[in-house]
């Protein structure tokens, strides 16, 4: 009985320790987080949609958009004023491609 006793105890000790060694993980070497890594440009979605003016001539309904960390503008068509893409003929979802619309010189801002 006093064997059996001592082996419970050895058992729950390694236990502990294994436990311990498991919680004390994450304050002796931490994931770095990455939520915010700054991969990703940030861009600005204009609320509402615009009449764009297409390259080939002209124009079509869609989505403004503005990548704030290089200044440049670009149009997404939608095709109607609904704020995604769409056709009246076809029931599949669509993809709207960009058109360069200009750029922001954002350098100049604050000399």
């Amino acid at each position: 009985m006093f064997k059996s006793t001592q082996l419970t105890n050895a058992l729950l000790a390694l236990i502990a320790v294994a436990l311990i060694a498991i919680a004390i993980r994450p304050y002796l070497s931490p994931v770095p987080v990455v939520a915010q890594s700054g991969n990703a440009d940030p861009i600005y979605v204009e609320p509402g949609v615009f009449m764009l003016r297409q390259p080939e001539g002209g124009q079509v309904l869609g989505k403004v958009t503005v990548n704030l960390r290089t200044g440049s503008v670009w149009g997404f068509p939608t095709g109607s004023p609904d704020p995604y893409p769409m056709s009246q003929m076809d029931s599949k979802p669509q993809v709207s491609h960009a058109i360069p619309m200009g750029r922001f010189a954002l350098g100049e801002v604050g000399k």
